[in-house]
């Protein structure tokens, strides 16, 4: 992600707000205070998360730790949402909007590079693979900081105005084959039946911004992901004779190489980005054998939900007239499971809770990112509520962002002073928001 100079919307944005009232334009004192008091502790709860990653939909250890921590507060956690989802709500003392916030706990079938006292050496078995475990995307992070909120929270509770329901998320990375999981899931297992938030609120710590640094924008910021299988079919021959087969070889990679053009000729671009990419192929098994099948599978993301069916449509057209041309045929499954939607921000609410962003983070440090090609699966709660959701740099002083280990690499390494900002701002926007004119809301 490129900072950006900020511009059009954001410049007006921060111009407009610079005579906005005083509690957006400082942190607040109850912020400093509660930073500085549970700060240790989200460092540890935070490295024993990360020495002890789970795979999504397997987050038991995670889930039960975040539950006895709630419980230690007084909270009456609700646990099992979504499998190993927890769910609690802080009751404040005085009346007041909802907010939701939360935090995503499940890690990556990654084996960690990095030289930690605190490293994960946890294995687990993925896709059949034994393979490492480690939360090479920051949910350790998240689910930290989420704790350290709650522990603040519930310090001032009697003159909080309102309710925070924090939620504790799994499977934000994916489920397994065959399971159910993640935000859906919790939505559809009812996390907001007797509870709907007036705002929610998420943050993500990010590679590609250095320490110190928050980002934000308003309306789409995170592309819709779909995930799609194609089965390119023949008929099996010797390598020596490859007339009295179909080979569905070459008719996948004649597939792969037209499918390009279904962005690059097909998809208007000029307003928002797509991406088509293929990411696995298996077939065959012997060098002189012209198998039966080749399956192809890969992701697209988009930001318009027209341009994602037609990048759909494109697809399956370009899958079954290449392999006719070959004489093949397909089995084209796109997309092939629930895909995320776009992660789009309400333009109201971020205009409302960028000077609160920047009250944590101090002045020139919120920037407007580039529109992310990664996907979330937050954007399930963001379709239910007004929501904004945040970036916070997670990459050291003195490293180039543009260069630093990415989140899902085995090489990423968090600067733990992404934890105190992330809390800050967090906490800062809670704050605001709850203690807000009510014709704000």
């Amino acid at each position: 992600m490129r900072p950006l100079i900020a511009c059009g919307w954001f410049a007006a944005l921060l111009a407009l707000h610079a005579h906005a009232p005083a509690y957006a334009q400082t942190q607040r004192p109850e912020v400093t205070a509660a930073a500085q008091a549970v700060q240790s502790k989200v460092i540890a709860w935070r490295r024993d998360f990360h020495q002890h990653p789970e795979l999504s939909n397997r987050e038991t250890r995670t889930a039960a730790k975040v539950a006895q921590h709630l419980r230690s507060l007084g909270l009456k956690p609700r646990t099992g949402i979504a499998h190993h989802g927890v769910v609690a709500i802080i009751e404040g003392g005085k009346p007041g909007p909802k907010v939701a916030l939360r935090a995503d706990m499940d890690a990556l079938p990654v084996t960690e590079q990095v030289d930690l006292p605190f490293a994960s050496k946890a294995t687990a078995t993925f896709n059949g693979q034994t393979t490492g475990v480690m939360h090479a995307c920051g949910h350790d992070a998240h689910t930290g900081i989420l704790l350290g909120i709650a522990h603040a929270l519930v310090a001032m509770k009697s003159e909080l105005p309102g309710q925070v329901m924090l939620v504790f998320q799994p499977a934000e990375e994916g489920v397994p084959p065959g399971e159910t999981g993640g935000a859906p899931q919790m939505l559809k297992d009812g996390v907001f039946a007797d509870f709907k938030p007036d705002a929610m609120f998420g943050l993500h710590v990010f590679s590609t911004l250095p320490a110190g640094k928050i980002g934000v924008r308003q309306g789409p910021l995170m592309a819709a992901s779909d995930r799609f299988t194609i089965k390119v079919k023949g008929r099996q021959t010797h390598g020596s004779r490859p007339w009295g087969g179909i080979d569905p070889v070459a008719a996948a990679a004649d597939l792969v190489g037209s499918a390009q053009t279904i962005v690059s000729r097909r998809t208007d671009i000029a307003r928002l980005p797509a991406v088509v990419t293929f990411g696995t192929i298996h077939g065959g098994i012997r060098f002189n054998i012209i198998p039966d099948e080749v399956e192809l599978s890969g992701t697209i993301r988009t930001f318009d939900a027209g341009v994602r069916e037609k990048i759909f449509a494109d697809l399956k057209n370009v899958a079954s007239h290449v392999a006719a041309a070959h004489g093949a045929t397909v089995d084209a499954k796109v997309p092939d499971a629930e895909g995320n939607p776009v992660t789009v921000n309400d333009p109201a609410l971020t205009a409302r809770m960028l000077p609160s962003l920047e009250a944590a983070a101090g002045q020139g440090n919120v920037i407007e990112p580039t529109l992310q090609m990664g996907a979330e699966d937050y954007s399930y709660f963001a379709q239910q509520v007004p929501s904004m959701y945040f970036f916070v740099g997670a990459t050291a002083p003195g490293i180039d962002p543009v260069t630093a280990p990415s989140n899902h690499s085995p090489q990423f390494a968090l600067d733990e002073s992404a934890l105190d900002l992330g809390l800050r701002a967090m906490l800062q926007v809670t704050l605001d928001y709850l203690h807000g004119p009510v014709a704000a809301r």
